[in-house]
């Protein structure tokens, strides 16, 4: 079974030939958590930044969004390290299947399994009723920053972290059973509190039969939804932008097998005991806090905020608080041109921010995780960052990389 194999496409799925870095390469140094993470803090990737020093890392083929505004003049050097480090062989190709990875955390171990899924079975468009889809609201305009960068690529490696729908456990947990059987990849401690990671080549004959398998039970009762996202939308989205691009310059041959159409990305069950869904707080900069906590109190029909710059929000019947929240701060910013709003993980974090005068943070409940794919399936995409899959730091670090130009 090949990258070309067409029962594995019809489930979204392609095998891909996946790049590691070299033996002697500190994959410690090498691998960073994704780039949408501490987009407020940005003292964090200083630190990351110092632990790499000159040492071959992913932190150079990445832009931090705490770096966004920065991406003109950082996409060129990204673009040049990707051609060195494929050209000294920093990057090599290591499998020709799937990855089963373990990473161990303070939640517990959580699994996954690295593939490549077509972008054509992938739509975020508002409604739509693709294979596998959004969970929140895809922002257009956050896009061109992500195209800059991919557009001029000539590898990828992913944050995207795929839902699959598993209460009986069909897809990845009867792989890591075999474990001992794998050929080992890789085993290392993650930098800045990641924890540790194991990953397992999946390239044998019997393996792919049995991944099919279960990708044929999971879809049969999906009611066409076989994955959701979990982490990394913007990321998906702008590969299937950057793809639908490229696309009308190709022939209906060459589009079939074009290596741009597909982008990796870590499948994990929704049931996997350690995975949590944790709240994503907001917090409005340059703004008058009294006027905030008014405004906030008439929204809910409460009584006016006072005393602090951090406020827990309310549950309401029948309204996720997310949307609640959301639909205040929409309306509160529209008013006020000099209010910003960004979306922070961690409770503490937003607590340590709203010190700074004229800051103000809403601090959200956790969603349930059971309800994401029936309320997907129901309504569409969710209100924007309604949930996180765990803290900050838990987030997917790059380590496996794939030729897409």
């Amino acid at each position: 079974m090949t990258e070309e194999d067409v029962s594995i496409k019809n489930y979204g799925v392609v095998i891909p030939r996946v790049l590691l870095p070299a033996p002697d390469v500190d994959l410690t140094k090498w691998a960073v958590v994704a780039c949408d993470q501490f987009t407020a803090e940005p003292d964090y990737w200083q630190q990351v930044e110092e632990i790499v020093g000159d040492a071959p890392s992913a932190y150079r083929l990445i832009l931090p969004e705490a770096f966004l505004a920065e991406g003109k003049r950082r996409a060129p050097v990204i673009h040049h390290t990707m051609g060195d480090y494929m050209a000294r062989g920093v990057l090599r190709e290591a499998v020709h299947g799937f990855v089963l990875v373990e990473r161990t955390m303070a939640a517990g171990q959580r699994l996954g399994l690295v593939l490549a899924v077509d972008l054509e079975q992938y739509d975020f468009s508002p409604g739509a009723r693709s294979l596998i889809r959004p969970t929140e609201g895809t922002i257009i305009d956050r896009l061109p920053p992500r195209v800059r960068i991919r557009q001029g690529a000539t590898i990828e490696s992913p944050h995207v972290m795929l839902l699959v729908d598993d209460p009986d456990c069909q897809l990845i947990e009867p792989l890591y059973g075999t474990r001992d059987s794998l050929r080992p990849l890789y085993d290392f401690e993650l930098m800045m509190g990641g924890g540790r990671l194991r990953g397992w080549a999946v390239e044998e004959p019997e393996h792919m039969v049995g991944i099919n398998n279960a990708l044929e039970a999971l879809d049969a009762h999906s009611d066409g939804l076989l994955f959701a996202m979990g982490d990394g939308n913007h990321s998906l989205a702008t590969a299937r932008q950057c793809w639908l691009d490229l696309r009308e310059g190709l022939t209906p041959e060459q589009r079939q097998e074009h290596p741009a159409r597909f982008a990796l990305a870590e499948v994990v069950n929704l049931h996997d005991k350690s995975l949590n869904f944790e709240p994503i707080h907001r917090v409005l900069f340059h703004v008058s806090p009294q006027e905030v906590g008014d405004a906030w109190a008439a929204h809910i029909h409460a009584p006016p905020t006072t005393g602090n710059q951090c406020w827990q929000v309310p549950g309401t019947p029948g309204k996720l608080a997310v949307a609640v929240v959301q639909d205040f701060l929409d309306g509160f910013v529209a008013g006020h041109p000099d209010a910003e709003i960004d979306y922070i993980h961690g409770e503490e974090a937003v607590r340590t921010l709203c010190r700074v005068p004229n800051t103000v943070g809403f601090l959200l409940p956790a969603m349930d995780k059971a309800t994401l794919f029936p309320a997907v399936r129901a309504g569409g995409v969710l209100p924007r960052k309604t949930f996180s899959m765990g803290e900050a730091w838990e987030k997917r670090y790059y380590v496996e990389c794939r030729a897409i130009g």
